[in-house]
C-alpha cells in the first residue's frame, strides 16, 4: 500500500493542529499581558518548568476543543483493508494518510487520540472540581469548628482512604454495579454539594441584605435543580444536560475516592489559618463563622489547593487510564486513552508503533500537569 515519508507525516501532523497553535499563541500572549492581575497563575511565566507544563496542558485542552477541525477520520470509522497499518499509510480511496497508523479494526489512531482527549478533559477536571467542592464544603467547618462534627467526618474520610484505590474503583465501576441505582445515589449525594456551596457563598456575603439574598438564592436553586435533574436522573426537560450512565458511574466513583483526600487537605489548612491574626480580626469585627470560613480562610488557602488540583487531575487521569486498560472504563468502542492502549497492546510485535499514540498522550498530559504543579508550588511559596 502507498504511504508517505516520515517528514510528510510530521508536516501533516503540525498542519492539522493549526487551530491549537493559534489558540496557544493567543492565550500565552494575553496571559503575559495580564500576568500581574492573574496572581500566582500569572507568575508562572517566571518558572520555565511551570511554563512548559502549562504549554502541554493547554495543548491538550485546545486539542479537545478543536477536535472536529483537527481529525482526519471519524473515531469510529472502520476499514478492513487498513487494519494495523503503520504510520503514514495512505488511504487511497480518500487520499488521506493515517498519520499514526490504524488499530486492529482499521480505525485512525490519530483521530481516536484527539477525540480521546475530550473524554479525559471532560471527566478528570469535572470530577476533580466536584470533589473539591465536596472537600471544601465539609473541610472548612470541620477544621474551623472542630468537635464531634470534625471527629465523625475525619473517621469517614480515613475509612475511605484505608481502601486500596484500584480495588475500590473496581468495586464501584464493575459491570454489575452499573446496572444498579448505586451510581445515581452516589451522584445524587455529590451533586448536592455544589448547590450547597453556592448557597453558603451567597448567604455568607448577603445575610443582612435580603433584597439580594432572596433573589440570588432562588436563582441558584432553579439552576441547581435543572442541572441536578439532568445529571443525576437524566431528566433535563430541555435535553441539554445529559450524561451517559457509564460516564456517571465513573464520575461518581472518582468523586467518592478523591473527595476524602481533599477534605483532609482543606481541614488541615483551615486548622492552621484559623490561628492567624486576620482571622482573629474578622471575629473581633463580629463576622459570622460562615463569612470567616468563606472569605478569610478559603482565599488564603488557594495556593496549596491550586497546586494540589493539578496533581489530583493528573492522578485521576491515570486512574481513568487504568480503568480503561482493564476494561472497566467507558464502552469498548470509546476512544479514551486507556481503552486504546488495552485494545492495541497485543499487536506491538506486528506494529511496534500501534500503542504509542495513546500512551504518549496519557503520559504527556500527566507530565504537563505535574510540571505545572511544580511551577505553581514554586511561585506560591513566594506569597
Amino acid at each position: 500500500m502507498e504511504s508517505i515519508s516520515t517528514l510528510e507525516i510530521w508536516q501533516v501532523f503540525f498542519t492539522r493542529l493549526w487551530p491549537v497553535w493559534l489558540a496557544l499563541a493567543i492565550t500565552f500572549a494575553a496571559a503575559y499581558q495580564w500576568r500581574v492581575r492573574l496572581g500566582v497563575i500569572g507568575r508562572i511565566f517566571d518558572s520555565p518548568i511551570g511554563l512548559v507544563g502549562l504549554f502541554i496542558v493547554l495543548f491538550w485542552v485546545f486539542s479537545a476543543i478543536f477536535a472536529d477541525f483537527i481529525v482526519l477520520f471519524d473515531s469510529l470509522e472502520q476499514s478492513g483493508m487498513y487494519r494495523r497499518k503503520p504510520p503514514g499509510t495512505l488511504n487511497t480511496a480518500q487520499g488521506i494518510p493515517y498519520i499514526f497508523g490504524t488499530d486492529t479494526l482499521g480505525r485512525d489512531l490519530f483521530s481516536r487520540m484527539i477525540y480521546g482527549s475530550q473524554i479525559v478533559l471532560l471527566i478528570a477536571p469535572a470530577a476533580s472540581l466536584v470533589a473539591y467542592v465536596v472537600g471544601i464544603t465539609l473541610g472548612l467547618p470541620a477544621g474551623y469548628i472542630g468537635g464531634k462534627f470534625d471527629t465523625v467526618l475525619s473517621f469517614l474520610a480515613n475509612l475511605v482512604l484505608a481502601f486500596p484505590v484500584i480495588l475500590l474503583f473496581y468495586l464501584l465501576v464493575a459491570p454489575g454495579i452499573r446496572e444498579t441505582i448505586l451510581p445515581n445515589i452516589m451522584a445524587g449525594v455529590f451533586f448536592i454539594f455544589p448547590i450547597l456551596f453556592a448557597m453558603m457563598i451567597i448567604y455568607s456575603r448577603f445575610a443582612e441584605r435580603p433584597r439580594v439574598l432572596i433573589p440570588s438564592s432562588i436563582l441558584i436553586l432553579i439552576i441547581g435543580a435543572w442541572l441536578y435533574s439532568g445529571l443525576v436522573f437524566n431528566a433535563d426537560p430541555l435535553g441539554i444536560v445529559t450524561i451517559d450512565p457509564g460516564e456517571l458511574n465513573i464520575f461518581a466513583a472518582v468523586v467518592f475516592t478523591t473527595s476524602p483526600g481533599v477534605f483532609r487537605i482543606v481541614r488541615g489548612l483551615t486548622m492552621d489559618i484559623r490561628t492567624r491574626d486576620y482571622v482573629a480580626a474578622a471575629v473581633t469585627r463580629g463576622e459570622n463563622p460562615l463569612f470567616v470560613m468563606i472569605w478569610e480562610i478559603l482565599p488564603n488557602a488557594r495556593g496549596p489547593l491550586i497546586v494540589d488540583s493539578c496533581l489530583r487531575i493528573g492522578y485521576v487521569t491515570i486512574l481513568l487510564g487504568t480503568l480503561g486498560f482493564f476494561g472497566l472504563g467507558m464502552e469498548p468502542e470509546s476512544p479514551d486513552w486507556g481503552s486504546m492502549i488495552n485494545q492495541t497492546r497485543s499487536y506491538i510485535r506486528l506494529v511496534p508503533t500501534i500503542v504509542l499514540p495513546p500512551t504518549l498522550a496519557l503520559a504527556s498530559f500527566v507530565l504537563g500537569l505535574n510540571l505545572l504543579a511544580d511551577g505553581l508550588r514554586e511561585q506560591s511559596l513566594k506569597d
